[in-house]
């Protein structure tokens, strides 16, 4: 749960950032562009001109509101949570080697028993075999004396081991009793106060979450104060003054138009000279540019399904790897349909100029590179979870034919050097029991088997490791000893 706090406190600090660069932005575009623009509405320019500037000082206390929450929050939150998994990881540490250590001594005491329980067999029948030689009338005293000297012995070495037996199992009472009633309840109790330690921080990032945005609350306000001030400032009345004044032309009126009287029989010349106005037809032609958008067949993102158990993790991730090798198989016939066709159009030009299909072969041999490092990927992390391994056909590799033809080279720059994710062992460990890995998802092993442990305990109580032949799986976590 604090790991999913860090990162929600992740993104919402993110937000921010992204909210202020828009602001940013936006104030860029409005403002001041030209002297005209000044000239014609000088004052009213001015007043808009600081509402950008405040809303600017705004965008820059968003940015700090991020900063503080990444470092106040995210940073410190995630450096504590790191410690208490180590911690957490330490407490069980000490229960699981105290637990190894009882299991060790009871281990002595069966071989204390064991030793006890044979040696006094075999005091009594040294003792039964001194009874025998005493009431045998033919025995001398020398072979009496032997056989009485053979049955204190053996009797003695008996007491050793009895007593030695004693002093095991006493020493296993008193592991078995502290590891139930001292070690394991500590433990429980060192859990719980790191819980405790835990939610508290949880609790407080609560708080931390909006005071920090509180804090820089009076900053925010002064600055939308500071444009309300503004507009109320502005006097409508003189702006528009300041304008008239600016448009004032100072011409006089024209004069009233005088009656010319035609009545007398006078006809006056009219003048051909007078002008026509052209007609003009003003068109605006407005042409959007064709962007490249991402083919929507293309996978937008590889998921990972972490989140997921191992058996359900498995079969999403095969799904995914299916439908890509669905649009693998259609980008290839795409291919060879595109190559024919240049092909017919090499044999005969009159049917189409064949450079103009190259675009769309380069465009199609990337979503082929593309498809297929998304295929290798799937297929990783699906060997990963314990999947089987898929092979693709060789006839989606006849793409790269085309690279050859195409008349600019690197075209794979742009995306396709992806790096791969490479399965390294995090330690070593040592079978402590027999396992079948009867389960899906498991491997089996045998007690002091040296494995590689390639993923750690995540809380559900299994742990994931290979064997020296290569075999990987789950295993119990009690079931093993980190080395």
């Amino acid at each position: 749960m604090l790991d999913r706090y860090v990162k929600f406190a992740k993104e919402r600090a993110d937000v921010e950032q992204a909210y202020a660069k828009m602001l940013r932005n936006l104030c860029k575009k409005y403002s001041r562009r030209g002297i005209r623009e000044d000239q014609d509405t000088k004052s009213s320019s001015q007043a808009f001109q600081d509402v950008l500037n405040e809303l600017n000082e705004y965008a820059a206390h968003r940015e700090q509101l991020s900063e503080s929450m990444t470092l106040t929050i995210c940073v410190e939150l995630s450096k504590t949570l790191q410690e208490l998994r180590h911690e957490r990881k330490n407490h069980l540490c000490e229960v699981k080697k105290a637990q190894q250590n009882l299991e060790i001594t009871f281990k002595q005491l069966e071989i204390s028993k064991k030793r006890f329980e044979k040696e006094w067999r075999e005091a009594e029948k040294a003792n039964q075999q001194t009874e025998r030689v005493q009431q045998d009338t033919n025995s001398t005293k020398a072979e009496v004396d032997k056989a009485k000297l053979h049955a204190h012995s053996r009797v003695h070495i008996a007491d050793e081991s009895k007593n030695e037996y004693a002093s095991q199992l006493q020493r296993y009472n008193k592991e078995q009793s502290s590891l139930y009633h001292s070690e394991i309840p500590s433990a429980f109790k060192k859990l719980q106060e790191l819980e405790e330690r835990r939610i508290r921080l949880l609790a407080d990032g609560y708080v931390q979450f909006s005071e920090t945005e509180k804090k820089l609350q009076p900053n925010i306000n002064k600055c939308l104060d500071t444009i309300i001030s503004t507009g109320r400032n502005i006097d409508e009345k003189q702006e528009t003054l300041v304008l008239i004044e600016q448009h004032r032309s100072g011409a006089a009126p024209p004069a009233d138009v005088e009656f010319e009287d035609y009545s007398q029989g006078v006809k006056p010349v009219t003048s051909d000279n007078t002008p026509h106005l052209p007609k003009v037809r003003i068109k605006q032609l407005f042409k959007k540019k064709q962007v490249m958008s991402p083919d929507k067949n293309m996978p937008s993102s590889l998921e990972d399904f972490s989140r997921l158990p191992p058996d359900q993790r498995r079969r999403r991730l095969q799904e995914k790897m299916d439908d890509v090798q669905k649009e693998l198989q259609k980008e290839t016939e795409q291919s060879e349909a595109l190559m024919k066709m240049k092909g017919v159009y090499e044999q005969n030009s009159q049917l189409g100029d064949p450079s103009s299909l190259q675009p769309q072969i380069i465009e199609t041999a990337q979503n082929i590179a593309r498809l297929r490092a998304y295929i290798r990927k799937y297929q990783g992390k699906l060997t990963e979870a314990g999947g089987g391994t898929l092979q693709l056909s060789p006839d989606s590799a006849e793409y790269i034919t085309v690279l050859s033809e195409s008349p600019s080279p690197n075209i794979y720059e742009s995306g396709f050097d992806e790096e791969f994710e490479v399965d390294f062992p995090v330690g070593q460990c040592s079978a402590l029991y027999d396992f079948d890995g009867s389960s899906e998802g498991a491997v089996c092993m045998q007690a002091g088997e040296q494995l590689s442990l390639m993923d750690e305990d995540q809380g559900d109580g299994w742990v994931r490791v290979q064997r020296a032949s290569g075999d990987v799986g789950y295993v119990p976590a009690s079931y093993i000893q980190i080395l």
